[in-house]
Formats: structure tokens, C-alpha cells, sequence
């Protein structure tokens, strides 16, 4: 069956000129006549039915159903554009891969190890996105997604990956500001945003006093909490798996005692069975579970 789908040539002048509101600077952007763009809308409107612009004179109007198929037909052009640009810089030779992951577990744990996944496999290319909601995998264009175990992955298969135990951190500087003696209960506290009675439950888990646990500046990520401390605002509770290497280097301490609850578990989310995919996804699942499992308790 044949599809019912503009021309191309006609897509791009009627985009043109409803993001210009003007024939005249659709024609200067696409190096056409503007007599040329005129007949492609009009051959549009003809194909579709519909009258997109009003034409009063010389000038132009975009009508309320043209300004919705601009939307529609802008938003599918720049998808494309996007796939073909994508498509054009896949490695000749290998394949590629692309994860959905929460901010800042890609960017303070999986990109810092994505240079071992790539010595040893060098054809395959990790595409990385945002991800801070649970999602549809199945037809979402990801091949895996990394994530907070959550009852919206119901249907998905998932593997446990790591446990985030909250830590409070802060810099040397802070306690040396606050001096010799100085409680928790005495220094600013940090807070992020989704998860506000966090140090509450940490008050209650460690028996720490806290006169008013909710005070203190508010933070969306826990990459943001991490600098934040880093440069002395206060004493954040991040998960221990993100400051690693900042407690070794001495630049972050944590003098409190460690509530041992587990705050989340962080997964792998495959539309199917681990052991019925291959190729790509296999190897890099394979190691991403090693990786996770080699990790200190």
C-alpha cells in the first residue's frame, strides 16, 4: 500500500516558512525562488486539503491547523536529521549500543569505568542518555536501561546491580571552620530534593540528635549534593558508591557513623531475558554485572 506522505521538498519549504512566517526568508534559507516555495506549499495544501496560511496581499499568516502540522512536521524532521546524523557516525566495522541511566550514576560511576569496556571491546560504542523516570523499554530505541528498582519495570527483566547506602560527607574545611568539638547537629546541613526526610531517617537509624532535621539548602542530583560539600556548604548524605575516590584523596570525610540502611538498589533493565540476548548487549551486560559485583561491600 502505497503511503500518503508529502513530498520532501514540499516538508522543508512549508517548515521554513511557518518557522519564518515568510515565503521570502523560507526561499533565502533553502537557496530557492520565492515563487518556488509559494508552488511547494500550495502543491501541500492541495495534497493535504487544507488551507495552511492565509494570504493577504503580499504578506502571510500561518492558520491554527498549520501551526499544529509545523509542530507535528518540525518535530519529525529534526528526528530524522537526528537518526541520519546518528546513523552517519556508526563505526564502519562494530556496533553500538545505547543505555538509558540515572544522571548521576552514569557520570560518577559508569563513565569512569567505560574506558575498560572500551579497551577490550574497541567495536563497540556505549551511546549514554539521561534517564530519570522509569519508562516503556520495548520500542523506546534503548537496548538497556540502568536504574532504581521500581515497580514500573513490572514485564522487564531486571538485575541487581548495586546498593546505594547513604553516607554523611563534607570538606576538612567545613570541620575546621566549625572547630574542635563541633556536632553534626552544629554544621549546616544539605538536602536533596526527592528524597527530603533523609536525614531524618538517618537521625533515627544512627541515634545522632538533630534539633530540626529539614533545615538546609535543597539540591535536584546528587552530583550537585556532591559539590556542594565538596566546597564546604555543608554536610551532604550521598550514596558511598559516588565518593569513592574523593574520601581517598582526603578532599571529602565522613566522621559520623554509617547508617547501614540501604536507601535504593540500582539495576540493569533488558527487554528480555539476559540469556536469550546476544551480540552487544550481551557482552556489555556481562560486564556491567562484573564490574558492580567486584565492587567493595
Amino acid at each position: 500500500m502505497r503511503r500518503k506522505i508529502p513530498s520532501h521538498s514540499a516538508l522543508l519549504a512549508f517548515e521554513a516558512a511557518a518557522r519564518h512566517g515568510s515565503f521570502a526568508r523560507a526561499a533565502d534559507e533553502l537557496a530557492r525562488t520565492e515563487g518556488a516555495v509559494s508552488r511547494q506549499i500550495a502543491r501541500l495544501e492541495e495534497f493535504l486539503g487544507v488551507t495552511l496560511f492565509e494570504r493577504i496581499g503580499n504578506r502571510v499568516r500561518l492558520l491554527p491547523n498549520g501551526a499544529r502540522y509545523a509542530a507535528q512536521v518540525r518535530e519529525t524532521l529534526d528526528r530524522l536529521e537526528r537518526d541520519s546524523l546518528y546513523l552517519m557516525g556508526q563505526p564502519s566495522e562494530g556496533a553500538s549500543l545505547d543505555i538509558a541511566a540515572t544522571p548521576t550514576f552514569a557520570t560518577r560511576w559508569l563513565i569512569p569505568r567505560l574506558a575498560g569496556f572500551q579497551e577490550r571491546h574497541p567495536n563497540i560504542t556505549v551511546h549514554l542518555s539521561e534517564c530519570m523516570q522509569p519508562f516503556l523499554l520495548a520500542g523506546s530505541g534503548f537496548d538497556a536501561a540502568i536504574h532504581f528498582e521500581h515497580p514500573a519495570w513490572a514485564g522487564m527483566h531486571v538485575h541487581r546491580l548495586l546498593e546505594e547506602v547513604l553516607i554523611p560527607v563534607c570538606s576538612p574545611s567545613l570541620l575546621a571552620r566549625a572547630g574542635e568539638g563541633a556536632s553534626l547537629d552544629d554544621l549546616p546541613r544539605l538536602h536533596r530534593r526527592q528524597n527530603p526526610d533523609a536525614w531524618q531517617h538517618y537521625a533515627q537509624g544512627t541515634g545522632i540528635t538533630l534539633t530540626n532535621s529539614a533545615v538546609g539548602a535543597r539540591y535536584d542530583l546528587h552530583s550537585m549534593l556532591i559539590e556542594a560539600a565538596l566546597a564546604g556548604l555543608g554536610v551532604a548524605l550521598v550514596p558511598r558508591l559516588y565518593v569513592g575516590a574523593e574520601l581517598e584523596q582526603g578532599r571529602l570525610v565522613t566522621p559520623w557513623p554509617q547508617d547501614s540502611a540501604v536507601a535504593k538498589n540500582f539495576c540493569l533493565v533488558l527487554p528480555e531475558p539476559l540469556e536469550l540476548r546476544q551480540g552487544p548487549i550481551r557482552t556489555f551486560s556481562d560486564w556491567l554485572l562484573d564490574e558492580a559485583g567486584a565492587m567493595p561491600a
